[in-house]
């Protein structure tokens, strides 16, 4: 009876978050390499629902139309990925497992990176609107980790990971290190720190030197992105000051990882009337970095002329309201 009254009496659970996502495709892929001509050699991806719960899974090796790169790390050697389908044989599949849900994944810049040149090269455009970086989360929710390596992730978790930088595995660690990463934001009410994905629209094929059995190799430059960037057209203005909004013409710098691909925050930038800076001066406006302490040459120049410093979600946040040149 006692145990009844007491029962009666606890707190109801929290309801889960309504602005959170309906479902997720937790992703991990194995590369050639980190560069831009790189391919993808392996692909596995966890369906999640809602709530983190595993639906099903998918691999598939992949034959990179080059050499494999570093097969002591992911393991695959030119003739196992010879006899392996091509991107683009496997591109419908692995759109249907990314469909309407936020891709998922460890450092989710790369990976989407990776994913977006590949549908590129393939003529087609990858079905992702949104991703999450773990990292990320990891960050929002303040856990106590000594770094952010997905091992480290795992054994915060109590997951075990069997076969380290192999993409099935990979991603099953992940989705059992994502699951209570998830309710644990859900029950404190955390902001998921979710991203936009841009994909690529445009590619350019290279003359190319067979690799693996027939097949050809990308050379560097083998895609771009979906524009060029112009030259900023307006005059630098002057500094930022915290608390009001940015003005077209300020020169930002741009240091250190960023959860958006690089070239794709730059745009973003661009499209805004900023000038992008490739070095750090006194006549920089802002630094934009996640890591102010890093030590880097342009985080050192910044406390060294006073630049004002703000971090990616900032920077996002400030980007949806810049205000126009002045006049003259």
């Amino acid at each position: 009876m006692l145990e009844d009254r007491h029962r009666t009496t606890a707190a109801p659970a929290a309801p889960w978050p309504a602005a959170y996502p309906k479902g997720y495709a937790v992703v991990d892929v194995e590369t050639t390499g980190l560069a831009r001509d790189d391919r993808i050699v392996s692909a596995a991806v966890y369906r999640l629902d809602e709530r983190g719960g595993v639906e099903d899974h998918w691999y598939t090796t992949v034959n990179p139309e080059r050499d494999p790169g570093p097969v002591w790390i992911h393991g695959l050697t030119s003739d196992v990925l010879s006899d392996s389908p091509l991107f683009g044989d496997i591109a419908e599949e692995f759109a249907d497992r990314l469909a309407d849900r936020v891709l998922v994944a460890h450092n989710a810049a790369f990976d989407w990176s990776m994913i977006a040149r590949e549908y590129a090269r393939a003529e087609r455009t990858a079905p992702v609107r949104q991703r999450l970086c773990t990292i990320a989360l990891s960050k929002e929710l303040g856990l106590p980790l000594p770094n952010y390596k997905l091992e480290t992730l795992a054994s915060h978790f109590g997951v075990v990971q069997q076969r380290a930088h192999h993409a099935l595995d990979d991603a099953r660690v992940l989705a059992e290190a994502f699951r209570p990463s998830l309710h644990a934001a859900a029950r404190d009410g955390v902001r998921l720190p979710l991203l936009e994905c841009r994909p690529l629209t445009e590619w350019a094929d290279r003359p190319a030197t067979p690799r693996i059995g027939r097949q050809a190799s990308y050379q560097p430059g083998g895609w771009r992105p979906s524009r060029k960037r112009p030259p900023c057209p307006y005059p630098n203005p002057g500094r930022y000051e915290p608390g009001k909004p940015l003005k077209q013409g300020m020169r930002v710098a741009f240091s250190g990882d960023t959860s958006v691909e690089r070239e794709l925050l730059e745009d973003r930038a661009v499209e805004a009337g900023l000038h992008v800076a490739t070095s750090l001066s006194r006549l920089t406006s802002l630094l934009v970095t996640n890591d102010p302490d890093s030590g880097t040459s342009k985080t050192t120049k910044a406390k060294q002329f006073g630049t004002p410093v703000v971090d990616e979600a900032a920077f996002g946040q400030l980007l949806h309201d810049v205000a126009p040149a002045s006049d003259g």
